[in-house]
């Protein structure tokens, strides 16, 4: 019985290293596209609304700071999380000033090398 309870405490806590890294969540939040880029593969395939294709870093954040410049945040949370191995992905609500939006992510890698693969900003149906 024991030995059950101390595999379910490892499962639990196990899961919750999965969760978004909080400077990711926190750029988000606060519409930060230079610190969210940060976290971005050397190339993205990042999608805003219609607007989609693979992006540099530097590209990307001028299309997120385009973005969190119209629409300025004011809440994230993540909603849904998934993923094994060495490929995690985020949905989540963004409240922003002009309504909400769902956030896709998709972070590769692991540790201090797990970076931010794809990036996709929809408009929330209401």
């Amino acid at each position: 019985m024991k030995s059950m309870i101390v595999l379910w405490m490892f499962l639990f806590l196990g899961l919750s290293i999965a969760d978004l890294p909080e400077p990711i969540a926190t750029a988000i939040k606060n519409g930060n596209a230079a610190e969210l880029t940060r976290y971005f593969n050397t190339n993205v395939d990042l999608s805003i609304f219609d607007k989609q294709d693979i992006y540099s870093k530097t590209q990307a954040e001028m299309l997120l700071k385009d973005f969190f410049s119209k629409n300025v945040p004011s809440n994230f949370r993540v909603i849904h999380q998934g993923g094994k191995d060495d490929a995690q992905y985020y949905v989540g609500r963004l409240t922003t000033s002009t309504g909400n939006y769902r956030i896709s992510i998709l972070i590769k890698g692991q540790g201090k090398a797990a970076l931010i693969h794809q990036f996709r900003i929809e408009k929330e149906n209401e």
